[in-house]
């Protein structure tokens, strides 16, 4: 539902889940492995990007040989014991024999080989079979921002926190990378073209006004871009890119040779001003950003953050927890609005009735071009300065 205000009610206080867009913050980054493990860091210590703060190992992949049937008593596999060259627990190489026969001095052989290195890990008299465990994979997680390690999490990680620039995007793919920012167009409703891609944009985290294209991702990848942040992208040009349709499950994991993030939404959208100056005071700055998106329960945001040194008022870093009043700024995310900034002027008490017929809590907004409308609080979120 948008209408034209026309009254003015009494006003209350309301919390909205936020979005934010904060020149300076202290932010604080857990990084932990998936199981236990060995943390090479201390509580104090000074971390960069790259830096290892634990590392563990994880079971390889489990390769299964069927041995009975390879030796030819599939039939009778009670008797796989007799007739193994290991034990559970043994390691083995490549092409070893773990299991065969010789009769007839010699004349009659027939071996079973493990087709990886790894380790037996089951011998089964029931089925026959035996399941070789791949060697153990190093898994390590990095400090992925620079900072302080503000506390350690014993045989799993620690905790880094820093002072930085922080943007939320709407959407994302592509994990965790790192460059250099660099703006690559005049204002944040200018669109990238391929051909201003070049290669002196190798490793920068480009920033590409309102829309990007599969054509410019490509170019870009192509190139070696870190990541792209623009505005917008069209919902087909992602799915052609990872070669699926977009889904609700977690983003992130896509291996589509550089990170993306939307700052606004689906299709040729401006990015926001804010988002846009804010950037831009911070080219040339190495930003870490991560495209991980989740849009239902738990969600994650794509991420860019900037560390620097510039101080700030650390009490107006919780002004918004308690949601919005008159003046905070918030972010449409639906229809007929959907990726609008704009201020709260209005926040009235009376349940109204929208386009379903529901009784629901509104908000009433201003739009860049001045027009008063009413949305749903549920439909936007806050804009966190």
């Amino acid at each position: 539902m948008t209408t034209l205000k026309e009254n003015a009610p009494k006003e209350e206080h309301a919390y909205t889940p936020g979005l934010k867009v904060k020149r300076a913050m202290t932010l604080y980054k857990t990084r932990q492995i998936p199981i236990p493990g060995e943390v090479y860091v201390k509580e104090g210590d000074i971390v960069d990007y790259d830096t290892i703060i634990a590392r563990t190992y994880v079971s390889g992949d489990p390769e299964i040989i069927k041995v009975a049937a390879l030796l030819g008593f599939a039939s009778n596999p009670k008797d796989l014991p007799v007739y193994m060259l290991k034990k559970v627990g043994d390691k083995v190489s490549k092409d070893e024999r773990i299991a065969g026969y010789s009769t007839l001095f010699g004349l009659l052989k027939k071996w079973v080989t493990s087709p990886v290195d790894g380790t037996v890990d089951t011998i089964s008299n029931i089925t026959g079979q035996v399941v070789i465990r791949g060697a153990p994979i190093p898994v390590a997680v990095k400090a992925y921002i620079p900072g302080k390690v503000a506390q350690i999490l014993p045989n799993i990680g620690a905790i880094v926190a820093t002072n930085a620039a922080f943007i939320q995007g709407i959407f994302g793919i592509g994990g965790e990378t790192h460059g250099k920012v660099k703006i690559a167009v005049d204002s944040p409703g200018d669109e990238l073209t391929p051909d201003q891609i070049t290669t002196e944009d190798k490793g920068t985290v480009l920033i590409c006004g309102s829309l990007a294209t599969l054509e410019v991702f490509k170019k870009a990848a192509e190139v070696g871009v870190s990541c792209l942040v623009s505005g917008g992208v069209r919902y087909q040009d992602i799915s052609t890119l990872i070669g699926e349709a977009i889904g609700v499950a977690i983003t992130g994991q896509e291996e589509v040779g550089l990170t993306y993030i939307a700052t606004e939404g689906f299709g040729k959208m401006r990015m926001s001003q804010r988002t846009f100056d804010l950037l831009k005071q911070f080219e040339g700055h190495l930003a870490s950003v991560n495209g991980a998106t989740q849009i239902r329960a738990g969600v994650m945001r794509p991420e860019i953050i900037i560390a620097h040194e510039e101080s700030f008022d650390q009490t107006s870093d919780d002004s918004l927890a308690g949601g919005m009043i008159p003046g905070t700024y918030v972010r449409i995310i639906r229809e007929p609005f959907f990726g609008a900034i704009c201020k709260v002027v209005n926040l009235p008490v009376e349940l109204q009735q929208v386009e379903t017929r529901s009784y629901v809590r509104v908000v009433e907004v201003e739009l860049d071009d001045g027009r008063i409308v009413t949305v749903p609080r549920a439909n936007v979120e806050i804009i966190e300065e």
